[in-house]
This record gives structure tokens, sequence and C-alpha cells, in this order.
């Protein structure tokens, strides 16, 4: 069985008549779509001066970057502080011994309570 082209030419003559026609917009089109285009207006005054607080809130990400990051922060300081029983106890095996460090020391006026008695 032999396999005819007669469709693949007729595709073809299809193909150049299109690549033959030059498209151009009409002019109602053009006239549409210019009526569209926003005009540029040149500033009268210069933009204000933003302070440098508002520069770095802007680098950091906005309002809410930095309350992510300010929780982050007080969720470290936390457990930093008053660490769980699971990180002391992986600290512990982590550095061969359990590590404890006191704010307030020993021998301060208020903890041996002179500073109460008057």
């Amino acid at each position: 069985m032999m396999m005819t082209d007669r469709n693949d030419d007729i595709l073809e003559d299809i193909f150049a008549q299109a690549r033959a026609v030059a498209p151009t917009p009409s002019d109602d089109l053009i006239a549409r779509v210019m009526a569209g285009v926003p005009v540029p207006q040149v500033a009268s005054q210069p933009a204000p001066r933003r302070s440098l607080g508002q520069q770095v809130l802007d680098i950091l990400g906005g309002w809410t970057a930095v309350s992510g990051l300010v929780t982050a922060t007080c969720a470290g300081v936390w457990i930093g502080v008053s660490p769980p029983e699971s990180v002391q106890d992986y600290t512990a095996t982590y550095f061969g011994d359990e590590i404890s460090v006191s704010l307030f020391s020993e021998e301060a006026i208020f903890a041996t309570g002179d500073f109460f008695d008057g």
C-alpha cells in the first residue's frame, strides 16, 4: 500500500498563503490600545527621605520578617537560659559532663538575706 502526500500538499499551500499576507493591525485597534497606555508624569517634588530604621526594616523584609526574627531570638534565649532536660542530656553526652551556669552569684547581698533584714 502506497501513501499519498495529497493532504501535506494542501497544508503547504494553505501555509504559503498565510505567510504571504502581512498582518497589520487596524487603526481602530491601535487607537484603543494607545488610549489605555498611561502617560508618564514627572514628579514635581522629590520623594521624602526615609529614616535609617525604615531602610533597615525594608532590607530585612518588613514587619513580618522582623517579628519572626524577634520570636526566634526570644526562643533561643529562653532555651539557652533554661534548657529542657533532653537538651541537657544531649550536651552532657556530647561534651562529657553537665555544665551549669548560675545567673546570680551565691555571694550576692540579696542571696544571703542581708539585703532584706534591714
